[in-house]
């Protein structure tokens, strides 16, 4: 059966269109013939073929041009679907008619045709011409006697790994026939709250209720669950999954809805399980006016344009179309990336953009006043960060240069131009901080509080000593981790999961807020709409998450167990390494309790405190001096003197001053 199916598949096109023009053929004889037998039976019935001989030669004559004209020797077999099958409905109604109005007037007083036989011929045709190509479809598809769960003589087991699929709608069952196809997992079973439908059979696989999943395990042997649950609320995916977790399953999903509709993925793109769902938070819809307001029509410049949160805003105000759109980036391979992907989709989309990747770094003060000036810049989006809180305790200079003087460079060159819009990423980490990373984005954010209160202020470094009246609305979006960034715990504790384990968590009590990077990008373009000038935008972050429960969850959801001391034979363990340099046990967002409600329910208004202009450039001198001099002791001292709540832990652990410290 195999050599003749890789035979047949093997034909080309044009031989396997003529066998199915002559089987065709024989089954519109075949059905007549049945028809004639079905009204008259075995023991009257005449021999149909010497008395209506004519009537044989027009059935074929009018079907066969009827069956081309409605594609059904177009469709491929192997992907036989609905659309086909009523095709096929169409042609054989169709031609059953056109046979009828022969019948009528060729058929004469000594040779009677029966009326009947037409209605005969119509519903036999469909069950033989229909039938043959199912059976066919499922012949080719390799599935005989394998798609149907339930048959009892099959004993047929392929080694393939059995999955059942939560959600027994339109696209579990669009899945189900994507790994048929695939063969590379066999579907056993349907999982689904629609008590209507619970222990019927849907596509060949019974249908359990929720509270049967461990009898389905039990009589399907399934190793794996597949959320086929694209439109379903984060809310409620959340009570699916935390219902699963007790289940020896590895769980993974279909993509959401949106992806679905944008084309970006197919049902059958099988994922881990979107982290966001286990939040089980919804993102508040957007409002329009506020998405366009800074953006459509206009000349915008986003920094830092190939980090996580950079290339995600990039990605949304594409679709929000911006006269031009410039990608300012410092690492060569992250700006190819983001523009690359751009580009495509443009090209797909049909955007009236123009895309300008530019190589450069926020330290180089005259390269963004050029590209400012040379492009006539509305918005600027400064995402340029150093963000890794280990990685810039480590690297005291790099982090001041580029989270304080990058951002200082950036927002005076846009001050010079006359930038209209200057909105700053923060986040969290920056209220109360414990480490430099933290200290130097709230620094940065107080030196645009500053600016934005300097009607013509004398910017730091003009020799010319000049003051420049100030057009630039200067506002800056706080909010905590996202989600699949660069340097998260989500990506690690996958790897750490595919390896065996352990997960490493540095506490037990460690907790952080989460956002996912679309949603994170899409508030901030909202946000940067609402300010007056010298705003503080906090967004909404929900509940702080505990990183020791999310690892556990990550665990079950793999359908793997936890291994402890109440557990000692579970499969990964989690592992506390304690807390690194710079780091907090909890993240907060506000530094005071002044805060305001805005016109959009995910975003708040914080009022906090402030420095003097004059005062804040007579600190950035200070810095430079003394990073020059690698006095990361009178850096240290520095940032906590000018940032209110700044209070380091533990000692300095800067590479050159430890170095420099053991040369003593």
């Amino acid at each position: 059966m195999d050599k003749l199916r890789a035979y047949l598949l093997a034909l080309p096109r044009r031989t396997k269109r003529l066998l199915q023009v002559g089987t065709d053929v024989l089954l519109v004889w075949a059905a007549l013939w049945l028809a004639f037998m079905v009204r008259l039976g075995i023991e009257d019935m005449y021999n149909p073929w010497r008395v209506h001989f004519w009537l044989f030669l027009c059935a074929p004559v009018v079907a066969i041009p009827l069956f081309i004209r409605f594609g059904m020797y177009r469709a491929v077999m192997r992907y036989f679907g609905n659309d086909a099958l009523v095709a096929i409905v169409k042609a054989v109604s169709l031609s059953s008619l056109i046979l009828a109005v022969v019948v009528y007037w060729y058929s004469n007083h000594e040779v009677v045709v029966p009326r009947s036989i037409i209605f005969n011929y119509w519903w036999l045709s469909l069950v033989i011409i229909g039938g043959l190509r199912l059976g066919m479809r499922q012949y080719f598809m390799g599935d005989w006697f394998t798609s149907v769960n339930y048959v009892p003589f099959r004993t047929r087991d392929e080694g393939l790994t059995k999955v059942a699929i939560y959600g027994a709608g339109v696209a579990g069952n669009q899945l189900v026939a994507a790994l048929r196809m695939g063969r590379v997992m066999r579907p056993v079973a349907f999982i689904d709250d629609d008590s209507s439908i619970a222990d019927r059979v849907i596509s060949g696989l019974q249908v359990f209720k929720p509270k049967h999943i461990q009898q389905m395990i039990d009589v399907t042997g399934a190793q794996e669950l597949l959320l086929a649950l694209p439109s379903t609320t984060r809310a409620r995916r959340r009570e699916i999954l935390g219902f699963l977790e007790g289940f020896p399953l590895h769980v993974r999903s279909v993509p959401n809805f949106t992806d679905l509709a944008s084309g970006r993925v197919k049902v059958d793109d099988i994922q881990e399980v979107d982290i966001a769902d286990l939040l089980g938070r919804d993102a508040v819809p957007a409002q329009d006016d506020l998405l366009e307001h800074c953006v459509k029509g206009k000349a915008v410049m986003v920094t830092g344009a190939g980090g996580s949160i950079g290339s995600e805003l990039c990605r949304q105000i594409l679709s929000l179309q911006p006269r031009l759109l410039v990608l300012f980036e410092h690492s060569e391979f992250n700006l190819y990336t983001i523009i690359t992907e751009l580009e495509q989709r443009q090209n797909r989309e049909a955007f009236n953009v123009k895309l300008l990747p530019i190589l450069g770094s926020v330290r180089h003060p005259a390269k963004l006043l050029d590209v400012m000036t040379t492009w006539g810049i509305d918005t600027v989006y400064h995402a340029a960060a150093y963000k890794h809180v280990p990685m810039v305790e480590h690297n005291i200079a790099e982090g001041v240069l580029n989270n304080v003087i990058g951002t200082l460079n950036t927002a005076q060159a846009a001050l010079q131009v006359g930038v209209a819009n200057f909105v700053l990423i923060s986040t969290d980490k920056a209220v109360r901080p414990t480490n430099i990373m933290g200290s130097t984005k709230r620094l940065a954010e107080m030196t645009l509080q500053a600016l934005s209160r300097e009607l013509a202020p004398v910017l730091y470094g003009d020799p010319a000593n000049v003051a420049r009246v100030n057009k630039t609305r200067f506002t800056m979006v706080r909010f905590g981790n996202v989600l699949g960034s660069s340097g998260s715990v989500i990506p690690l504790f996958y790897k750490q999961i595919r390896t065996g384990g352990p997960l490493t968590v540095t506490h037990p009590k460690i907790t952080r807020y989460f956002m996912t990077i679309p949603e994170a990008a899409q508030l901030v373009i909202q946000a940067g709409s609402m300010g007056r000038g010298g705003d503080v935008f906090v967004l909404d972050m929900g509940e702080p998450v505990r990183i020791a429960e999310l690892a556990e969850k990550m665990v079950h959801l793999s359908g793997l167990s936890v291994r402890s001391e109440r557990n000692p034979q579970g499969d990964i363990s989690i592992e506390f390494t304690g807390l690194r340099p710079g780091e907090k046990l909890y993240e907060e967002l506000l530094i005071g309790d002044n805060v305001e409600a805005t016109r959009h329910p995910m975003i708040m208004s914080a009022r906090e405190d402030h420095l003097h202009w004059d005062l804040l450039k007579e600190r950035f001198a200070q810095l430079l001096a003394a990073l020059d001099a690698d006095d990361y002791a009178t850096v240290r001292q520095l940032l906590r003197e000018t940032v209110s709540g700044y209070a380091p832990d533990g000692d300095i652990v800067d590479w050159i001053y430890q170095q420099q410290r053991s040369d003593l």
